[in-house]
C-alpha cells in the first residue's frame, strides 16, 4: 500500500470539519513532531516505537489536500 508521511503539525493543517480535531490528536499522543502516515484510503496511522497504530481517517478530497499541503505524492 502507498502512503504519504508527514508530521502531526502538517496533519493538523489538513484535517477538515467532521474529521479528527486537535484535541483528538492530542488524546492519542500526536504532537507537532510525531510521524504520521496516511494511506490512499484515508486511514491515518501514527508511528509508535515498535509499530504503526491506526488513529482515524480522512474524508472527502483528502488526496488533493495531502498532496497540496505536503508537496509529496504517494510512495
Amino acid at each position: 500500500m502507498k502512503f504519504i508521511e508527514m508530521t502531526g503539525d502538517t496533519l493538523d493543517k489538513i484535517i477538515n470539519d467532521g474529521e479528527l480535531h486537535g484535541e483528538d490528536l492530542a488524546a492519542v499522543g500526536v504532537e507537532a513532531d510525531t510521524i504520521i502516515r496516511v494511506n490512499q484510503h484515508g486511514d491515518i496511522e501514527v508511528r509508535r516505537p515498535d509499530q504503526w497504530d491506526v488513529i482515524g481517517g480522512l474524508l472527502g478530497n483528502f488526496d488533493e489536500r495531502i498532496r497540496q499541503t505536503t508537496g509529496f505524492d504517494w510512495a
